[in-house]
């Protein structure tokens, strides 16, 4: 959505008194924006309540006005600019890069800029065009609030000849997540279709007939008094949203999730995005090595582990 500046207003009704300032107007069809998206927005000063700006976890009462003097996004980017990136793997057709929570793959309206793209442009020379116009190198991608190890390639051989491995699903994806699942099993795996979810934009589910499938194994590495888990899931596919899908419909939400967390474990002191980290990535090389790398947790995973090992709740 690029274009003019707009003016939405809103009125509470009864039915949404007491409802969180943010999930109301991330429910709402303009502008059509995420409930992250809606924090961000808030930071920036566009929304007010009765005149007044307040934080996400406003509780709306009745007939409080809400004005939002939306800004609608830039339109995307594909300069160079001097991102920090931390690799895990280089040569002369790949790389490997530790993807830090909070940046987002390529560029698109709402993150015309500052994406791993745009880092990636001024690392790495003559990346133009491989793979497509606004995704030069990638591959694959992560959730923007995801951590962890993705691949991008440096030339169209590489980019076939891992797309390829992607596509007959013999790449090697292991992900670390924290969930709230005191019931879960020690291992199993989630097996389902895969859609959008019709009464949710933001979502997909596996409830409903469609023409994926979607398959994620796991396995319960560590497990704490508060009912959190430590699990370990390796993808057969890699659909949207997969891992966040899977476990929240096994009534195993992920911490810090505020899309598929639910009341009780979108928010936590432990940790400020959804609890999810690619920790192991391989693949073939077209050069006929095999390449397997390992992210280390990233600072707040790794504090939210101290503190469920050390008995903390995660509330």
């Amino acid at each position: 959505m690029v274009g003019e500046p707009t003016t939405f207003s809103f009125i509470v009704e009864p039915d949404d008194e007491g409802m969180r300032l943010d999930v109301f107007l991330a429910d709402q069809d303009d502008p059509p924006i995420s409930r992250s998206q809606v924090k961000k927005r808030m930071n920036a000063g566009e929304i007010t309540v009765n005149g007044e700006h307040v934080k996400a976890g406003y509780s709306l009462r009745e007939d409080d006005v809400i004005r939002w003097e939306f800004q609608p996004p830039k339109k995307p980017s594909l300069e160079a600019q001097p991102i920090p990136i931390d690799l895990l793997y280089d040569d002369g057709y790949l790389a490997v890069v530790d993807k830090p929570a909070g940046m987002v793959v390529h560029p698109a309206p709402g993150h015309p800029d500052g994406t791993l793209v745009n880092a990636l442009l001024y690392h790495f020379d003559d990346l133009a065009g491989i793979g497509g116009e606004l995704r030069p190198g990638i591959v694959h991608r992560l959730d923007k609030d995801t951590s962890g190890a993705l691949a991008v390639t440096k030339c169209d051989e590489a980019h076939r000849f891992l797309a390829r491995q992607f596509r007959d699903h013999s790449i090697e994806r292991k992900y670390h997540a924290l969930v709230f699942g005191p019931g879960l099993d020690d291992e199993g795996t989630f097996e389902s279709w895969h859609k959008r979810d019709p009464n949710n934009r933001f979502r997909f589910t596996g409830r409903i007939e469609a023409k994926r499938r979607a398959i994620t194994h796991y396995k319960v590495k560590e497990r704490y008094d508060s009912g959190v888990c430590l699990v370990e899931c390796w993808l057969e596919t890699g659909r949207t949203h997969q891992i966040r899908m899977h476990f929240f419909e096994a009534n195993a939400p992920l911490l810090g999730d505020d899309v598929y967390g639910g009341k009780n474990t979108s928010s936590t002191k432990l940790i400020d995005r959804q609890a999810l980290h690619a920790r192991e990535l391989g693949f073939d090389h077209p050069e006929g090595h095999h390449v397997h790398c390992e992210a280390p947790y990233p600072d707040d995973f790794a504090q939210a582990l101290e503190a469920l090992r050390a008995g903390k709740d995660w509330r």
